[in-house]
Parts: structure tokens; sequence; C-alpha cells
């Protein structure tokens, strides 16, 4: 099996919010795992993987950190249209560890 850095569903393309953005290359449903963002080593090393690297700021994010153990991957929390810039909420989902009660709080203003 060949290392593909991001699921076919994404591209990296300029973004109208800041620099590089990660963008839909066709339509991905609610709650879609796209694999892992990051590692953390023994160490407390911080590993970031290609698909954590692009993933913008938005106050109305289409995406979310989830913590697998010491991986984290980012997933869907609303259906995403061919195209669309996927966003993660810096403030509420990144603030170094996801945080389930913030996302459960503030979960309807998505």
């Amino acid at each position: 099996m060949l290392y593909k850095p991001l699921p076919d569903c994404l591209t990296i393309k300029e973004s109208p919010i800041k620099g590089l953005g990660m963008f839909a290359t066709k339509d991905i449903k609610k709650d879609t795992d796209f694999g892992m963002s990051h590692i953390i080593l023994d160490n407390g090393e911080d590993i970031r993987t290609p698909l954590g690297g692009f993933f913008n700021h938005s106050d109305e994010p289409n995406c979310m950190i989830i913590k697998i153990g010491n991986r984290y991957h980012i997933k869907t929390i609303k259906d995403v249209i061919d195209g669309d810039e996927l966003t993660l909420n810096y403030g509420r989902w990144y603030c170094g560890e996801p945080c389930p009660e913030c996302f459960e709080k503030n979960k309807d203003k998505s």
C-alpha cells in the first residue's frame, strides 16, 4: 500500500481566509474521519501530519479535532459541499487539547 498524505476527497489550494487551505474535491458527509492529523510521542513531542497543516480557522467550522489515544484525527461536524474549504475553530476545538465540553455547549452554533 502506498502512503497517501491526504484522502482522495481533499486537496490543498489557495484560501480566501489565509494562505493555503484544505478543500473538498467532492461532497463529504457529516462525521467523516479524514484520519490522523497529529500524534503525541511518549516524550510529549507533537508531530503534525500533512493532513493537520492546512485547516484554517473559522468561527463557524465544518470540522473538529478528536483524540483517539495519543493520536488526533480531524472529522467533519456537518455535511461539506464539493469545493468548500474545510475549517476548524482554533479556540473551540484546537486549544492544545480537544474540548468535548465546549463542543457540546457550542455544537448548535456550528
